[in-house]
């Protein structure tokens, strides 16, 4: 199917919506942390950066899941549309990335005492951000786009596969990471109003990635309804 340039135009705004109402959900979320959930005893204020660390690594976890899933559907289907899904979702997945390697050592400073240390965690996913990283260098790299996208979708591929080892990474190996308190195999031990924070936080971060996946998407469409448009 050759996208057309009001396909893409209508993707480009309908992702522009939904990332707008994520954003409010954002600030709704920053309210809800600062004032309608209570402060954790040990760790302090430093604790609330939580609402925003951890759904913005499920985010980023999620964006490059679909990367490798979308590629590998691409090696069998070979359906263009699905290469230029992986690359919007590649890239949304290290603006995740770079939120999460932010957000961590501000949040581990107070609470570690240091920035950065080569936590099994925080070194799976500085090495996952990498990856994805040369992933869309090896996109800029090569011309054909054939050759691109089948290139692309091994190395998106390989990146899915190292995702189950960033969340398993807490029980494989000591880290200082606690164990997950949400995903796990009982009752999530947390204070209900932190769930709710939390839980609503997943949610709109969810959102914030379909509305930056859909309006990168709708890019991709519009660049390449252009080249068509112009012969290319």
């Amino acid at each position: 199917m050759i996208p057309t340039l009001d396909d893409a135009h209508a993707t480009i705004r309908r992702g522009l919506l939904i990332t707008a109402l994520a954003l409010a959900g954002v600030a709704t979320v920053i309210i809800m942390a600062l004032w309608l959930t209570p402060t954790e005893v040990r760790q302090g204020l430093a604790q609330k950066i939580f609402y925003l660390h951890a759904p913005s690594a499920w985010a980023g976890l999620l964006a490059f899941s679909l990367t490798g899933i979308t590629g590998g559907l691409y090696l069998w289907l070979r359906d263009p549309r699905l290469d230029l899904f992986s690359e919007a979702s590649a890239e949304v997945g290290l603006v995740f990335g770079v939120i999460v390697l932010t957000t961590g050592p501000i949040w581990g400073k107070p609470i570690w005492g240091t920035w950065w240390t080569w936590d099994a965690r925080l070194t799976l996913t500085l090495f996952l951000f990498f990856l994805f990283v040369g992933y869309m260098a090896l996109r800029n790299a090569l011309s054909d786009p054939a050759e691109r996208a089948r290139f692309s979708a091994v190395v998106g591929i390989l990146g899915l596969l190292l995702v189950p080892f960033v969340h398993l990474s807490v029980y494989m190996f000591r880290t200082l990471h606690p164990q997950p308190v949400l995903l796990k195999p009982s009752a999530p031990s947390m204070d209900p109003r932190m769930l709710r924070t939390l839980l609503t936080s997943v949610g709109v971060f969810t959102l914030l990635y379909l509305g930056f996946v859909t309006a990168r998407y709708g890019l991709s469409l519009r660049r390449e309804a252009r080249g068509v448009a112009d012969g290319d």
